[in-house]
C-alpha cells in the first residue's frame, strides 16, 4: 500500500475546490443536499450493496461445508477437484485478474459452444479467497466488426478513481488484431457482471512494419512520474519478437513510442506480455505503477514458437523507456521460464488485500481433441502462485502456491529419516488418492566423494527424455512416483538427477517424466526437465507436488523452479493411485522428511 506522499505522486487524489465568496444561503443549501445524499447512501445504497456482498460471499463459501470430505470422480476421473475450471467447454488464457470491492475476479478465454478452441469470449468468475469460485456470464463477447473473430487476451487496469478498465485484443473477420477498451456498466455492482465496449474502438491498430496478425495482448497499464500512462503490446518484426511501448494521458488515447521497450533477435512472436515491479527484498508485492532506484522489474513474454513463458529480471529506465536484464545470459528466450511444463499465457496482478504479486497460468491438455469433446471440457488454470525476488540469486524469481491452498489440507501422513537404498522403492502408506499435497526434503549427497572416471557411463550427460526415471546414474534419478498403481503399470515420476557437465561441474537436474503415466493411447507423454540452481550453502533438495487427478505441479527448491504436467492414468485413479519414494541411482539417498496431505474438493458454482 502506498503512503499518502507516494499516492499524491501517482495522482490518486482529487481536489475539491470551494469558493469563499459563496453566499451563506448557497452554503446552507449545499449542506442540506450533502446530508441528504449521505443519508440516502447509508440507508438505501450501502445496505443493498452489503446485502449483495454477503449473499454472494455466502454462496461462494457454502461448498466448504458441502465438500468438506474428499470426493471421488469416477464419472470424470481427469477433472480437477481443487483447480479452477468452468463447468464445461474450452478454456485457455487467464485474462485481467484483479481485486475489486471484496471479490477477486478472473477472466479467461472461453468457448461457450464446445470443448475446442474457437468463438473466444471472456469468461468470468469471482471468488472471495481465490479457491472457491462462482462462474458468471461472459464479460465480453465477439459482437463487433473489430472482434467478430474473437475477443482475445488482455488485461485490467485499476484507474486512479478505483474503477477497472479492460484493454483487450479483438480479431476481425480478416484476422486483423486491434486493441480495444471496455468499462463496467455499473460500478456499484461488485461482481461487475456487465461491461460496455468503447465507441472509439479500436483504439489501437497495428503500426507500420508490424503484420496485422502479429499485434496482440496489451498489458496492465502503469503510471509514471509525470502522470502519464504506459502499456506494452506483443509483436514481432520478421523473426524478432518485441514489446511495443505506448503512451497515454487518459488511458483511452494511445501513441506509439519511438522506443521498443525490449526485443530479442530471432525469438519469434511475443504474446501475453506481462511487466511489473518487484521489491529488492522480502515477499511483499508492489502495485504495477511503483518504481524507484532500488525497484527491479520483471518482463515476461509467452513465446508462441515454443509455447513456454519466458521471463527476465532487470531494470526499467524511464528516461530511455527501455528494459535491461540484470543477467544478460538470462535474457528472455535464452534464460528462465516460469514453468518448464504445461503452463502458458500467464497473467499476474497485484493483490492489495495481502500485498502480494499473484500469477495465473493456463494448463492445456495432453490428450486428443476427440477425448476433450467426449468429456465436454478442456484445460484448466494452474493453482495461482505468489511471486517474489530470489534474493539469494538476485536475477530470478521464487514462485509458490498461494497460502489459501493450505486450507484444503486434511489427513496428514509423515515420515522422517528414510534411507533410500540404491534401487529401492518405498510406498508411503496412507497416501492413496488423486488429490494430494506432498512436501519432501532430500539430503543433498556428498558429491565430493565421487571419482567420476570410475563410474564411466553411469555419469553420462543427462537427458530426461531418454529413459526418464529408468535411467541409472551415481546420484539419480531419485524422487517421487505419484498417481502410481501397485503394479507400477502407470507411474508419473518427478525426480532429481545430479551429474557432472562437460566441465566436470556438478549440476542438479529436475524432471517430470510422463512416459509411463498412462496405458491410454493418443496421449502426449513428453518429459519436461531443466537445471535447478542450488546454492553451495544449501545441503538439501526440497520438492512440493500438488496432485489433482490429471495435473501434477512440482515446485523445486522452495519455488526456484517449477514444472506442470498433465497425465491421464487408466488404472492409477482414486484409491488405486499411490505415492512412492524411489531411488534408481547407485548411491544411497537420505530423505529428511516427507509429508503427504489429502486435499478437499472445491466447487465452481455455476451461473445463478
Amino acid at each position: 500500500m502506498l503512503d499518502e506522499t507516494s499516492q499524491e505522486g501517482y495522482g490518486l487524489y482529487r481536489e475539491v475546490f470551494a469558493s469563499r465568496n459563496k453566499k451563506k444561503s448557497a452554503i446552507a443549501f449545499l449542506t442540506i443536499m450533502l446530508i441528504a445524499v449521505v443519508l440516502y447512501t447509508s440507508k438505501i445504497v450501502a445496505p443493498k450493496w452489503l446485502e449483495l456482498f454477503q449473499r454472494e460471499k455466502q454462496y461462494l463459501v457454502r461448498d466448504i461445508v458441502r465438500n468438506s470430505a474428499i470426493t471421488s470422480c469416477h464419472s470424470q476421473p481427469y477433472r480437477s477437484s481443487y483447480h479452477f475450471q468452468p463447468p464445461k467447454n474450452w478454456m485457455n488464457d487467464p485474462n485481467g485478474p484483479m481485486y475489486y470491492e471484496g471479490f477477486y475476479h478472473l477472466f479467461y478465454q472461453y468457448n461457450p459452444g464446445g470443448a475446442v478452441w474457437g468463438n473466444l469470449t471472456w469468461g468470468h468468475a469471482v471468488s472471495t479467497d481465490l479457491i472457491h469460485w462462482r462462474d458468471l456470464e461472459p464479460a465480453l463477447k465477439p459482437d463487433e466488426w473489430y472482434d467478430n473473430g474473437g475477443v482475445w487476451s488482455g488485461s485490467v487496469t485499476i484507474c486512479p478513481d478505483g474503477s477497472p478498465l479492460i484493454l483487450y485484443t479483438g480479431v476481425a473477420d480478416d484476422l486483423e488484431q486491434s486493441q480495444n477498451l471496455a468499462v463496467p456498466e455499473d460500478l456499484a455492482d461488485p461482481l461487475l457482471r456487465k461491461w460496455v465496449k468503447s465507441r472509439e474502438n479500436p483504439i489501437l491498430r497495428h503500426p507500420v512494419g508490424i503484420d496485422k496478425e502479429d499485434f496482440r495482448d496489451p498489458t496492465t497499464a502503469w503510471q509514471v512520474n509525470d502522470g502519464t500512462w504506459r502499456i506494452l503490446v506483443g509483436a514481432k518484426m520478421g523473426r524478432d519478437g518485441m514489446a511495443l511501448l505506448y503512451k497515454s494521458e487518459d488511458l483511452r488515447h494511445w501513441e506509439l513510442d519511438e522506443n521498443v521497450l525490449h526485443t530479442v533477435p530471432g525469438s519469434g512472436m511475443w504474446e501475453c506480455l506481462d511487466f511489473f515491479p518487484i521489491a529488492p527484498f522480502g515477499r511483499e508485492g508492489l502495485d504495477t505503477s511503483v518504481n524507484g532506484p532500488h525497484v527491479k522489474h520483471v518482463l515476461k513474454a509467452s513465446m508462441y514458437d515454443d509455447q513456454h513463458d519466458h521471463y527476465a529480471v532487470g531494470t526499467y529506465n524511464l528516461s530511455t523507456e527501455s528494459f535491461t536484464p540484470i543477467n544478460h545470459a538470462l535474457d528472455i528466450q535464452h534464460g528462465l521460464h516460469y514453468d518448464y511444463g504445461k503452463f502458458y499465457a500467464s497473467k499476474s496482478f497485484y493483490d492489495p488485500v495481502k500485498k502480494r504479486r499473484i500469477v495465473w497460468g493456463w494448463s492445456n491438455e495432453s490428450d486428443s481433441a476427440a477425448q476433450d469433446i467426449a468429456r465436454g471440457w478442456a484445460s484448466l488454470q494452474a493453482i495461482p502462485r505468489v511471486l517474489w525476488l530470489d534474493t539469494a540469486l538476485g536475477d530470478s524469481l521464487i514462485q509458490a502456491p498461494i497460502e489459501e491452498v493450505d486450507d484444503l489440507r486434511v489427513g496428514k501422513v509423515s515420515k522422517t529419516d528414510v534411507d533410500l537404498e540404491a534401487g529401492s522403492v518405498i510406498k508411503i502408506e496412507g497416501s492413496s488418492g488423486g488429490q494430494l499435497d506432498i512436501e519432501v526434503i532430500f539430503e543433498y549427497p556428498n558429491v565430493s566423494n565421487v571419482i567420476v572416471q570410475d563410474y564411466g557411463f553411469l555419469n553420462g550427460p543427462f537427458d530426461c527424455g531418454n529413459g526418464g526415471s529408468a535411467q541409472r546414474g551415481v546420484y539419480g534419478p531419485f524422487g517421487l512416483l505419484v498417481l502410481t498403481d501397485d503394479a507400477y503399470q502407470e507411474q508419473t515420476a518427478v525426480f532429481f538427477y545430479i551429474a557432472q557437465d562437460a566441465n566436470q561441474r556438478w549440476v542438479t537436474h529436475f524432471c517430470s517424466d510422463q512416459s509411463r503415466s498412462s496405458l491410454l493411447h493418443d496421449i502426449d507423454t513428453t518429459a519436461f526437465w531443466s537445471d535447478v540452481r542450488v546454492l553451495p550453502t544449501e545441503n538439501f533438495l526440497s520438492l512440493r507436488v500438488l496432485v489433482d487427478h490429471s495435473i501434477v505441479e512440482s515446485f523445486v527448491q522452495g519455488g526456484r523452479m517449477a514444472i506442470t504436467s498433465r497425465v491421464y492414468p487408466k488404472e492409477a485413479v482414486d484409491e488405486k493411485a499411490h505415492v512412492f519414494l524411489f531411488n534408481n541411482s547407485t548411491t544411497q539417498i537420505t530423505v529428511r522428511s516427507i509429508n503427504v496431505w489429502q486435499m478437499r474438493s472445491i466447487t465452481v458454482l455455476p451461473l445463478a
